[in-house]
């Protein structure tokens, strides 16, 4: 019989210890998708999930990142020049694709598998405090592959910096 603590009900919003217990693996059931741990996580909390919502009505996730000055990739990009490295935000919205393709029951871990364009215009700074997520699903294919494709935007304190169309996450090895 599965351990308890290895599947949780799936709810509409994740605190950062949520987060951090699906990086641990186990979450979606033993073997499933999870979200890297940190400092490779880039979300401290998701916001909103749905099946049906988004511009597509095919799901949605937005989820955000607190930012400050001591976050570790503002001394690792430029020295002298600290900027959030753009394909950070790009991989937070992959996590969030892979996590909601588990969230909404299919099983495998999560992979990027591409994207189709990507458009920088904005940095993320120190001095922007909360960096804002938002993914909407374009496609779901859900078979012997699971694939998930979707559209995303990154918002730094409410003005759009990124966008990224066509990401795709597919979950391999599935167990369940």
């Amino acid at each position: 019989m599965p351990n308890p603590r290895d599947f949780h009900t799936p709810k509409s919003s994740y605190t950062k210890d949520d987060l951090l217990k699906s990086g641990e693996g186990g979450y979606f059931g033993p073997g499933n998708a999870q979200l890297p741990a940190p400092p490779m996580l880039m979300i401290d909390r998701i916001s909103e999930l749905s099946l049906d919502g988004g511009r597509y009505g095919k799901g949605h996730i937005a989820g955000e990142l607190d930012i400050t000055p001591k976050l570790w990739f503002f001394e690792s990009l430029f020295r002298g020049d600290p900027v959030m490295p753009g394909c950070l935000g790009l991989d937070a919205m992959w996590q969030m694709v892979g996590y909601w393709l588990g969230w909404s029951g299919s099983p495998g871990k999560g992979r990027a598998t591409g994207v189709g364009e990507v458009s920088f215009r904005g940095q993320i700074t120190p001095n922007v405090r909360c960096v804002r997520y938002e993914v909407e699903m374009r496609q779901v294919k859900r078979g012997r592959l699971v694939l998930g494709i979707a559209d995303g935007r990154v918002l730094a304190d409410g003005n759009g910096v990124y966008e990224a169309r066509n990401m795709k996450v597919a979950l391999v090895g599935a167990t369940g």
